[in-house]
């Protein structure tokens, strides 16, 4: 664990000697101490092992014995009422719940396994150090906080006769770790035909989003004012809001599972509006006078509007007149309680919300009731280089609060780990153009369920799927 050695005063006793340096701490000790000092980090990191492994017999307990959700009981109520006719369906809500409790227990149980073995790995080469242990620390408190805390999860019952009963996981389950990597050449799966109007063709997508059901990709188009909807593996997309001249510039759009609607920024004409996915020619304005460009959904279905002539962003529950404040609203600016031409937002479980400015070239996240924000990407002028954005646009952020941004002019997707002072690129970054490995004004960027990643790679009128690179 030592490097350097040189004459200083050392941390343990401080007296000048021979010192050797902690990679970890950075701190200088004489041999003895730097002996009592590697003991004390074998201490802890038995410590945490310790905890790995309790953490580990709960995983067990919890998989052999899976309490029953509470929303089964809402379930068991309704079967009474029709028992016949309805206990096929209610056998297949029970199965999806206790499915989706089973994943959720398998997924943490597969993340304490990684984590395990990237410990087992450091400890067999004596090659950790303060900030491995702090890492694995913060880690292990994370999956101790979500083996309690399931995804959210509602039942939406039809009004009839016989009444059917249907379960929604309504959160998409996206397991992302920082050394996650993906193939460098995309494959098209949106346009890629051009600039156009046609049913293969695309101008300037600008927003995208997944149907995790069937793999369905729903595509907003600057240059087209519409809404276009990709089947999985399909060469040509079928048009489901606008193109009729009811949407002007749109941007940001949203699937709402919950309603089986569309929310989407309708830019030009300064509004926000909800489109039924099915049979619909118009939409119904939900907020008016407001310029929005990013949108985002909590777990209560409250909407974050962007308003990038405000350079605010308000949260609205169902009813709101206003809506609240929850970024910005200070005018312009480069100060922590202002934004510059804020572009997407994405709001975590916590209902922090981060925020891309296009202006001011980072990306910023407000906590919870806080008045101002923190820089958690970029900030530091436009620019090339790996602390640097230019032109952030759409952000994706994972529970550990890796931060993923569209770095517009650089023509880039960036990943910012919590703390980092400096990004990294996962795709893109090779110059504008239009190869597989090249994109050209990328606005925005979601994963699917798999991880993979899908950039709207904006002037190439085209969306990318970067599929993940699974590890052998």
């Amino acid at each position: 664990m030592a490097s350097t050695v040189m004459k200083s005063n050392c941390l343990g006793c401080g007296k000048i000697s021979i010192t050797y340096d902690c990679k970890g701490c950075q701190e200088a000790f004489c041999y003895n101490h730097l002996i009592m000092h590697n003991q004390q980090l074998n201490q802890q990191y038995d410590d945490i092992e310790n905890q790995s492994n309790v953490f580990k017999q709960k995983i067990d307990q919890h998989q052999q014995n899976i309490s029953p959700h509470p929303l089964l009981q809402q379930i068991n109520e309704w079967e009474q009422d029709s028992i016949q006719k309805i206990q096929k369906t209610a056998e297949e809500a029970r199965n999806i719940i206790n499915q989706h409790k089973s994943e959720h227990l398998k997924q943490i149980d597969s993340k304490l396994e990684k984590l395990t073995d990237g410990m087992g790995r450091l400890k067999c080469d004596n090659d950790f150090n303060e900030i491995d242990i702090n890492n694995f620390k913060v880690q292990l408190d994370e999956l101790q906080k979500q083996l309690n805390k399931p995804k959210h999860i509602r039942i939406r019952e039809d009004s009839t006769l016989v009444k059917k009963i249907e379960v929604f996981v309504s959160a998409r389950q996206i397991n992302l770790t920082t050394d996650m990597k993906w193939n460098p050449n995309a494959v098209t799966v949106a346009g890629g035909h051009g600039q156009g109007q046609a049913l293969n063709q695309l101008s300037i997508p600008n927003g995208i989003d997944i149907d995790d059901n069937d793999g369905t990709i729903v595509v907003s188009e600057y240059g087209n004012s519409r809404i276009v909807e990709w089947k999985k593996d399909a060469t040509t997309g079928r048009i489901v809001a606008g193109g009729n001249g009811h949407l002007a510039n749109s941007h940001s759009i949203i699937i709402d599972h919950w309603n089986n609607e569309f929310i989407i920024a309708d830019t030009g004409n300064k509004r926000v509006v909800r489109w039924p996915r099915q049979g619909a020619t118009s939409g119904q304005t939900i907020i008016s006078n407001v310029q929005c460009i990013g949108l985002a959904m909590n777990k209560d279905d409250d909407l974050y509007v962007v308003d990038h002539e405000k350079h605010e962003v308000r949260r609205w529950k169902t009813g709101d007149k206003e809506g609240t404040l929850v970024a910005g609203g200070n005018g312009a600016g480069t100060h922590l309680n202002q934004l510059s031409t804020p572009r997407y937002v994405f709001v975590d479980e916590n209902e922090s919300v981060y925020v891309s400015e296009y202006s001011n070239h980072r990306v910023m996240k407000w906590m919870k009731g806080a008045k101002e924000g923190i820089v958690v990407a970029g900030g530091h002028g436009a620019g090339s280089s790996l602390k640097q954005l230019n032109g952030a646009n759409g952000i994706f952020v994972d529970e550990f609060e890796t931060v993923y941004v569209a770095d517009r002019f650089n023509h880039r997707i960036m990943r910012w780990v919590k703390g980092s002072t400096e990004g990294e690129i996962v795709v893109g970054g090779n110059g504008q153009g239009n190869q597989s490995n090249q994109l050209w004004y990328p606005f925005d960027v979601v994963f699917d369920n798999e991880s993979n990643l899908y950039v709207a790679d904006g002037y190439n009128h085209r969306v990318q799927k970067f599929s993940i690179v699974k590890n052998e």
